[in-house]
């Protein structure tokens, strides 16, 4: 191996993600901003740059050139840590997660398309780091010495430590299929196959998405920051980059949480056809520029699919917001970890067709239960009698 693949290459990488990242967040805001107008037909920005191109732009010197202010009476150090390790906890999640599959090089072995690659935990690794980003929000609001922070930060923290539980347990019925927690290998594991996990895991997707939603705090499951209620919650005090810094968190969470259901449920770079199962040597440049796109336009799908949900759902109370938690999508997670594990332990390794029909009866079931007993498991609140009149 050259020198320069062990030194340089993580560089490029590192500095090529980060680029990246923050060019594609500035416009997948400019992309939201669009579809909420057009949802609510409305026209959108359209006055800095042709089409509101600029607008971005024009968001970003904004961020610049506020003032900032430091509220008095706030822990100024965890004040200003807070936005900091919210979006460094939300970019480094990003050094497992494969961006494609591999680039042929001339005279050296093939570049694979992650910045830190072959990590057998990588999966792990990325719930791991994720997870703690609710320090950064939790310190927000505590040290902002202002009580609709302190509610908001408050809400966040029991919001985001419940709903990590059913986002861990949706992922176990992919590890057992693919037989690893790589990320590579779990792409791989389903273009050998030719069926993509969302086939034998809809229940497991299902809850995933809903998880991975809450977990990225956007409605209908943006209680820590519900405006109504708290004005802006945990990140209230919070002016010029040291917000725009809350943001760009919050959107890069959202397209780690499209890349790992893209990653997980469907194939990640694999297309039948176009970009079907070749070994890392045997890639040329035309089919790494394939597995690239077609692994963008998932993962753009998705974030649109993300987009769509939050301007078409409206807000749970935050009764509501515990309830699914725990009542609704810890149980789901559940049956979906027994039913893989049944199927792991007594089907063949490639019998994909019955593990099929087992994942979708199961969700049957779970559909049948809910018209059945939904009623039941939830009565209407008892409204208070009038007082008889004199």
């Amino acid at each position: 191996m050259d020198a320069w693949q062990v030194w340089l290459e993580p560089l490029i990488k590192i500095a090529i993600v980060i680029g990246a990242l923050q060019g594609a967040v500035a416009y997948l805001i400019l992309v939201e901003r669009k579809a909420a107008a057009y949802i609510q037909d409305r026209l959108g920005p359209n006055r800095v740059g042709p089409w509101g191109l600029l607008q971005p732009i024009a968001d970003g010197a904004k961020f610049l050139l506020k003032e900032e202010i430091i509220p008095a009476g706030a822990d100024k150090v965890l004040f200003l840590l807070a936005p900091v390790s919210i979006l460094a906890t939300a970019t480094v999640a990003f050094a497992t997660i494969p961006f494609g599959y591999f680039v042929p090089w001339p005279g050296a072995r093939p570049i694979e398309l992650t910045i830190a690659p072959g990590l057998d935990i990588g999966l792990l690794f990325v719930f791991a780091v994720g997870s703690l980003g609710v320090y950064g929000v939790v310190l927000g609001g505590w040290a902002s010495n202002s009580k609709y922070s302190l509610l908001g930060g408050l809400r966040s923290s029991a919001q985001l430590v419940s709903y990590e539980i059913p986002l861990g347990l949706s992922v176990i019925g992919v590890m057992l299929l693919s037989g690893s927690m790589r990320m590579e290998t779990i792409m791989t594991a389903q273009a050998q196959s030719g069926w993509w996990w969302i086939a034998l895991q809809p229940l497991g997707f299902a809850v995933f998405m809903v998880s991975g939603c809450a977990e990225s705090a956007r409605l209908p499951f943006d209680l820590p920051e519900c405006e109504q209620e708290l004005v802006g919650g945990y990140h209230t005090e919070y002016t010029a980059m040291k917000f725009g810094m809350f943001a760009l968190a919050e959107y890069q969470h959202l397209i780690t949480v499209a890349f790992l259901s893209v990653i997980l449920y469907f194939g990640g770079w694999h297309v039948w056809g176009l970009a079907p199962f070749t070994e890392g040597n045997q890639v040329g440049l035309i089919g790494a520029a394939v597995r690239v796109a077609v692994l963008a336009i998932k993962v753009l799908l998705m974030i649109l699919l993300f987009m769509w949900i939050r301007w078409s759902w409206p807000r749970f109370r935050y009764d509501q917001l515990m309830t699914v938690a725990w009542k609704v999508m810890i149980p789901l997670g559940l049956l979906n970890l027994v039913v893989s594990a049944v199927a792991q332990e007594f089907l063949a390794p490639n019998d994909y067709m019955t593990r099929c029909v087992l994942a979708w009866l199961a969700v049957g079931g779970c559909v049948l239960y809910a018209a059945l007993f939904s009623n039941v498991a939830a009565p209407e609140p008892k409204r208070p009698q009038a007082s008889p009149q004199a």
